[in-house]
């Protein structure tokens, strides 16, 4: 790897200060997609899939596919 001179890194800080990243609605990451899943449920439900999540250390998603399958396996 190269090292920058002074000049360089002011120039690099500048162009990547200066442009804002551009994120469109609906398109985003796993942690997007996670707040959108949450956002669908009603407080109560929601509240209880983050703290279990964050209890197990896992995903909210992991949480309500697991007991999708339990409900399943019961009916």
């Amino acid at each position: 790897m190269t090292e920058l001179t002074e000049k360089e890194y002011d120039e690099l800080d500048e162009a990547i200060t200066a442009e804002m990243p551009q994120t469109k609605k609906g398109v985003g990451g796993m942690f997007t997609r996670q707040c959108e899943l949450l956002s669908a449920l009603d407080a109560v439900s929601a509240n209880y899939i983050k703290t279990k999540a964050e209890a197990t250390n896992r995903l909210p998603a992991q949480i309500i596919g697991e007991m999708v399958r339990k409900e399943l396996a019961s009916a």
